[in-house]
């Protein structure tokens, strides 16, 4: 059996300053989706804020890329966290249950630099049998 593999937005990704990003936004193989990281990002430039709003903007940049890719809210199996401050984790974690609710995924959560100016990074993956 041959697995085909598809990229979402290697054309035209875009990080700070107008940057071409070298990766794909997402990787979808075998019915698993992999969403690369996602800072709290509109139009290549970070949004300010607090750590809450910048979480919301971090997770549904996941989520869209998802939907562009036919992955839902229900098909994810594992985040990937980044925080920049240890202080932030509650403010994630009121965000997070928001967002997953009572069917949450596994995670990991843990603090490290950013490369990109930001509060918060986020990764998702996915798995719907139907698309094995």
């Amino acid at each position: 059996m041959i697995m085909s593999i598809t990229r979402y937005g290697i054309d035209g990704a875009t990080g700070t300053g107008g940057q071409h990003l070298p990766f794909a936004r997402a990787v979808a193989a075998g019915g698993w989706l992999y969403v690369s990281g996602q800072t709290p990002m509109k139009n290549g430039e970070v949004v300010e804020g607090g750590i809450v709003d910048q979480s919301r903007l971090a997770i549904q940049n996941c989520l869209d890329i998802m939907d562009e890719a036919g992955y839902t809210l229900a098909d994810v199996v594992h985040v990937k966290v980044i925080l920049t401050d240890a202080r932030y984790f509650q403010s994630f974690n009121k965000v997070f249950s928001e967002i997953f609710g009572a069917n949450p995924p596994a995670r990991i959560c843990c603090v490290a630099d950013l490369v990109v100016d930001c509060k918060v990074e986020v990764d998702i993956t996915c798995y719907n049998a139907s698309r094995a």
